[in-house]
């Protein structure tokens, strides 16, 4: 990445897809599962339905079904999906000034990801070390 430009939504995909990659090989396949969407901002109508009304509020939102959630009688819409919101995670990078870019990518990425696998804290803070 150029320091001079914002990262593109690719290039935050890729950063989100590298810490995804680099977790505990027993996570690999679960993790593959899920899909991984980046977008500007979220959708309105996803802020309208969270009552959220600053866009940059939400740097990430897991939808789908937890793993400790789901049955076989389940029928998919979908498969689950973990968005990324480039612009409040890079106001929130800017704001902050003290965590460098892919460390807060890879802390978004799997506090979604950690709702995919109902994750408590103290399992997060196992995969990133964020928490401590």
């Amino acid at each position: 990445m150029d320091d001079r430009y914002a990262p593109t939504l690719d290039e935050i995909a890729d950063l989100a897809e590298a810490a995804r990659a680099a977790l505990p090989e027993a996570y690999h396949a679960a993790a593959r599962a899920v899909a991984l969407r980046v977008e500007d901002f979220a959708p309105d109508a996803l802020l309208d339905e969270m009552e959220i009304t600053d866009p940059f509020e939400l740097t990430g939102l897991y939808q789908g079904i937890p793993m400790t959630e789901k049955s076989v009688f389940d029928q998919p819409i979908g498969p689950d999906v973990i968005w990324l919101f480039r612009r409040p995670i890079l106001d929130e990078w800017t704001e902050r000034g003290d965590v460098g870019l892919a460390e807060l990518v890879t802390h978004v990425f799997v506090h979604e990801l950690a709702h995919h696998f109902g994750w408590s804290d103290a399992d997060i803070a196992r995969i990133d070390r964020w928490w401590e």
